[in-house]
């Protein structure tokens, strides 16, 4: 019988966020406090824009797959291997991160380091699913512009 162990994303998770704070909290050039104080004050109302505008490409993918789905038949295996799983990673990602971002609101109002913390897994999701879909280098920029805006502004979280 095998005992092994299943894997532990929380420890994971942590020792990711404190190699990443690391390198963009510490190390990085630090932002002007009135610069974190602006953008603390302005993220919540920046997540509720971003899930509106979300909100419309969301229900235009989830149609735009439906009108796809007969089509398949007439395209092809390969076209669906190469364009339909990159299409519903797509999906997942932007209705994950969206969710991860809507739970955040309340505590960002608040300031409280959980909703950070949603906010950062809402960003790693993001950075996995443009490698997923072969966005590399996009995913690149966004995660080190994202994760310096982040760990900078982290403090201000409790």
């Amino acid at each position: 019988m095998s005992t092994s162990k299943a894997p532990d994303y929380k420890a994971s998770l942590n020792q990711l966020e404190t190699l990443l704070d690391e390198y963009f909290g510490k190390k990085a050039p630090a932002m002007p406090d009135n610069f974190k104080e602006t953008i603390v004050s302005f993220a919540p109302y920046l997540a509720i824009i971003g899930i509106v505008l979300t909100l419309p490409a969301v229900f235009a993918l989830l149609g735009i797959g439906a009108a796809m789905g007969p089509l398949s038949a007439f395209l092809g295996a390969s076209y669906m291997m190469t364009y339909g799983i990159g299409y519903y990673v797509g999906v997942i990602v932007i209705l994950v991160s969206a969710v991860l971002e809507a739970m955040a609101i309340p505590g960002l109002f608040k300031r409280t380091l959980a909703a950070w913390r949603l906010m950062f897994y809402s960003s790693l999701v993001s950075a996995v699913g443009s490698i997923i879909q072969g966005s590399i280098s996009g995913a690149l920029i966004g995660f080190l512009i994202g994760m310096y805006i982040l760990f900078q502004v982290k403090e201000k979280y409790r």
